[in-house]
């Protein structure tokens, strides 16, 4: 626990950033206690169903591609699709199960879709912290994870329903059991440990520099963590950043490379080699690299933090808490208030423009 006099000299950013461990404890407490019914009568729904859409939107959707390798390893293909896509272009059959990520559960996007799968018969498995949205309301399996709301950007929220989506996914596919839960929880025990560590290292690092041009790299769970890292610094740095897959990058958006420009890239256990060697090349071509990963060698970029040892497809439960502490201290070396949103709200609940209502415009968020 962080003393209270410390933690009223913190960003809110930050404070959310160091409860993570513990909330995501509290979780999987949650998912193997109360839950559990939940949890299984919903995996037994997704072996059974003909059609598994996975969706979300925002940070969520994030969320929904940090686990879509542990959902894909399952009985059935998986449709991962953003879900304003989902509900406006997508055909649902009555024999589908739709796994809907959202923290608060009441997107305009959100609320849409749940009324198209109702009408279409599908069956919604909610993943979500709210109790109180249209989410938790409609689903007819409601997982309502037990943590704290976010003072601002979705720190808890990104992670902790990420979490319980892998744990889902893995109940599907007969793998989410005490050994499992015990090596999760050592995991996040780990990080806990670890934390004050990579504040540290990002505190003296060169890596993050204010107005540089970043890109963030990954595959498999690190996708949605490099997706998410993008989201961090345009809601927190109030900064332009780009994300995607480590082989997408390499036909043609190399072409963008430049001096000084900042990369991160998210290293997991296949492909490891290949996307050490981008690491290495984006040095030799003057960018500055962070890289994130298990066993890194300290000299594989500019920053490089160790991940405690992780289950397979399940390093995307912490990767994110190293980019989340570099964008809240980038935000304080920038002059930037990260505790607020400029132009955004919590939770979109309209489909129009982007500013307050004005001359008979509706009023939006984000």
């Amino acid at each position: 626990m962080v003393p209270s006099k410390l933690l009223e000299r913190m960003t809110r950013f930050l404070q959310d950033i160091l409860r993570q461990p513990d909330e995501m404890e509290r979780v999987f407490q949650y998912l193997c206690g109360p839950g559990r019914h939940l949890l299984e009568d919903a995996a037994r729904k997704i072996r059974d169903a003909r059609h598994v859409y996975l969706t979300g939107i925002g940070s969520s959707w994030h969320a929904a591609l940090s686990a879509q390798p542990l959902f894909q390893l399952g009985p059935r293909p998986v449709h991962v699709q953003e879900a304003s896509e989902l509900w406006q272009f997508t055909s649902i059959s009555r024999d589908s199960v739709v796994v809907v990520i959202s923290r608060s559960g009441r997107s305009v996007e959100i609320v849409n879709l749940l009324a198209k799968a109702r009408e279409s018969g599908a069956l919604v498995v909610g993943i979500t912290n709210s109790e109180d949205g249209p989410l938790a309301q409609v689903a007819q399996i409601p997982i309502i994870v037990p943590i704290a709301r976010d003072h601002a950007i979705s720190v808890n929220s990104y992670s902790c329903l990420a979490a319980a989506a892998g744990a889902l996914a893995s109940a599907a596919a007969g793998s989410f059991d005490p050994a499992l839960v015990a090596a999760l929880s050592r995991v996040v025990r780990a990080a806990a440990s670890v934390l004050p560590k990579w504040q540290a290292q990002i505190s003296h690092s060169a890596w993050p520099e204010p107005g540089s041009i970043s890109y963030f790299l990954g595959r498999a769970g690190g996708l949605g963590t490099c997706h998410e890292a993008r989201l961090l610094w345009e809601e927190g740095v109030k900064s332009p950043a780009t994300a995607m897959g480590t082989s997408s990058f390499r036909h043609g958006p190399q072409e963008m490379i430049s001096r000084g420009a900042r990369f991160g890239l998210w290293i997991g256990q296949r492909m490891r080699n290949q996307d050490l060697a981008v690491a290495r090349d984006l040095t030799l071509l003057g960018t500055s690299v962070m890289v994130i990963g298990q066993d890194l060698r300290e000299d594989a970029g500019e920053l490089v933090v160790q991940l405690p040892p992780a289950p397979a497809n399940w390093q995307f439960l912490i990767d994110i808490i190293p980019a989340q502490l570099a964008a809240e201290h980038l935000a304080g070396l920038a002059g930037v208030d990260c505790d607020s949103f400029r132009y955004c709200s919590y939770v979109v609940e309209d489909e129009y423009g982007l500013m307050p209502e004005k001359g008979g415009i509706p009023k939006v968020g984000n």
